[in-house]
């Protein structure tokens, strides 16, 4: 695959910067990333604003193309970057729209509606308070909507959509490791695969690049 220098990746330090990175890697794509972290101050995040006014992280640039949202950003790379096994947008319509549904479902079910309720109030109580209730709720509907992956996964096949590792993986690998710090109990067939995903070489890299002294050791 041919490679490009034009990437820039603003944000590292988080799950959702990560599975930018892991994407990056996967590829076998050349970047260079602005390591800001959330709730950055200085000169760096005055120029990370001018590109992103909310100021949230991952932001990637690809030329004068800027986008937002790790998701939207993983689903980017691989479609502009990826094989068409990959990147499941090889004309065939109803294999995208099989593929864009595991990804909202992953986004909204597990991670807007379970995982983040745990972020803001179990890692960021000091700002948005404790709200017992609504984080055992939380983790009652993530074991809940889980089955839903365990139930695909019980067919023997080892990616979420069959013998090819794709953006999605990311995505919902992603939602484990966030899962993990908050003891939500995984079935086995959970395990074996978040194991197995994180197990791959590109993960390991991931992991590195999204450390800020990785980035701020090259200059």
């Amino acid at each position: 695959m041919e490679k490009t220098g034009k990437l820039v990746l603003w944000g590292c330090a988080t799950p959702r910067t990560l599975r930018v990175h892991w994407a990056l890697h996967e590829l076998g794509l050349d970047y260079r990333c602005e390591p800001i972290q959330p709730r950055a101050s200085g000169d760096l995040n005055e120029a990370f604003a001018k590109l992103n006014p909310q100021q949230k992280v991952p932001v990637l640039q690809d030329n004068d193309f800027v986008l937002t949202e790790s998701a939207a950003i993983v689903n980017y790379l691989y479609a502009a970057y990826g094989p068409p096994a990959m990147s499941m947008a090889a004309g065939d319509p109803g294999k995208r729209a099989h593929y864009d549904a595991w990804c909202y479902f992953l986004m909204t079910e597990l991670d807007a509606t379970s995982l983040y309720v745990l972020r803001r109030h179990v890692g960021l109580a000091q700002i948005y308070g404790e709200a017992p209730a609504a984080v055992a709720s939380a983790k009652a509907y993530f074991q809940r909507q889980i089955q839903k992956v365990s139930d695909a996964l019980s067919d023997g096949r080892p990616w979420l959509l069959g013998d090819t590792f794709t953006g999605a993986d990311i995505l919902l690998t992603s939602c484990f490791v966030m899962a993990k710090p908050h003891d939500i109990q995984l079935a086995d067939i959970l395990i074996a695969y978040r194991d197995r995903a994180m197990a791959r070489a590109a993960y390991a890299a991931a992991l590195t690049a999204n450390s800020p002294e990785a980035w701020r050791a090259t200059g």
